[in-house]
């Protein structure tokens, strides 16, 4: 099996697992480009409505692979590394379909804004998130400078960035950090229903929405209801709009086709 890889259901979840185990499914030099890779590539698929990220076994992703102590970054130069690192979060970051963090046990790190990344976070109770780079002497990556003060506001976000504290799932709940903390047997079947209704729901409306809603601090009120008409504008000429009427009258699920 790959160490990082996609798995398909066939009714459009893509499900991207981290399987490092051994190492909490730590991220080695190189795989980032795996990453980024996979996340054009759902991005890319018409078939793929929405992507699940998780871990195999009991953790999440404790971040990058420091293993190999000596060369963290395998032999590159250090901002060559990081190049491979940025690229990645962003990929996520414009992933312009709905992503879904599925999280237990480790979260750390760049696997802390991995999670953090995506545009719901699920968290069993095993759950831990840490900005853990503080340390070992290293400054917040993978877009964590920009995502946590979004999240949960710039004294928190500094609190977590500058102490580098475990936050436990129930906690990270309570700041705003995660959306859902279930128990642990009922992670798999809570993140796959919530990926069921988004890989069913109309794909055009939720790019649109999901896209305004990451533009949301940058631009102004009216600048904002001009991006909400000129994306009402394009769902009003769907095939999918007439869809969803014609379902509505039939009383039946609405078959929408991204069109």
């Amino acid at each position: 099996m790959e160490e990082i890889r996609l798995e398909r259901d066939g009714a459009g979840v893509a499900t991207l697992v981290i399987d490092r185990p051994k190492v909490k499914n730590a991220v080695a030099p190189g795989q980032w480009e795996v990453l980024r890779g996979l996340f054009h590539e759902v991005a890319h698929c018409d078939e793929d409505r929405v992507l699940v990220i998780t871990g195999a076994g009991a953790d999440f992703c404790s971040g990058a692979d420091l293993s190999g102590a000596d060369s963290p970054n395998g032999g590159q130069h250090p901002l060559a590394g990081m190049n491979e690192v940025n690229t990645a979060a962003l990929a996520l970051h414009t992933l312009p379909k709905p992503s879904i963090a599925k999280v237990r046990g480790n979260a750390v790190g760049a696997g802390m804004n991995l999670a953090l990344g995506c545009d719901l976070v699920v968290a069993g109770e095993s759950a831990r998130f840490s900005e853990i780079f503080v340390r070992r002497a290293l400054s917040v990556d993978f877009g964590g400078t920009w995502l946590l003060p979004r999240l949960i506001g710039m004294h928190r976000a500094k609190e977590l960035a500058l102490l580098g504290d475990i936050v436990s799932a129930k906690d990270a709940e309570g700041i705003g950090l995660v959306n859902r903390v279930v128990p642990e047997a009922e992670l798999d079947d809570f993140v796959a229903d919530w990926a069921k209704r988004l890989a069913a729901g109309p794909p055009l409306a939720l790019q649109l929405t999901k896209r305004m809603l990451a533009n949301a601090f940058a631009v102004s009120m009216s600048e904002a209801l001009d991006a909400e008409a000129a994306a009402q504008s394009v769902n009003l000429a769907s095939d999918d709009i007439r869809e969803g009427i014609r379902a509505f009258f039939q009383k039946r699920a609405p078959e929408f086709r991204g069109r």
